[in-house]
């Protein structure tokens, strides 16, 4: 299972890569796996502003949907608009080309919250 040591995570499966005041989102490995084949990521909250834990989406497998939570309070910025006639390469790219969104981050605070790598890996028993 692949859990990059260089991004943060969330209790939901999200991963973070932080650049200055801009923090790129997606779901990891794990949760990809769990899900199975992703057929569809929606994201209505673009320009919106949300709060830490607010739901910022869903994805859809072919076995279940999931929502979003958002890691970190901010504006979301950007869409990975590639994911709407692509969603399977969040399977196959989760930490790449499979990203869903950017923030603006509002409280860089929050940052100190997210999890590493080694606390991720231990949430989900890796």
């Amino acid at each position: 299972m692949n859990i990059p040591s260089e991004l943060k995570y969330t209790k939901d499966h999200e991963w973070v890569k932080i650049d200055g005041d801009i923090a790129t989102v997606g779901i990891t490995d794990f949760a990809q796996g769990e899900l199975g084949d992703i057929v569809y990521v929606e994201v209505e909250t673009l320009d919106e502003e949300l709060d830490r834990e607010e739901v910022f989406g869903t994805v859809e497998a072919v076995k279940t949907v999931s929502d979003l939570f958002l890691p970190l309070s901010g504006e979301i910025v950007e869409f990975n608009e590639a994911l709407e006639s692509d969603p399977e390469v969040v399977n196959s790219d989760p930490y790449g080309e499979g990203w869903m969104i950017k923030i603006k981050i509002s409280d860089t605070s929050q940052i100190d919250d997210l999890l590493s790598a080694d606390g991720y890996k231990e949430i989900i028993g890796a």
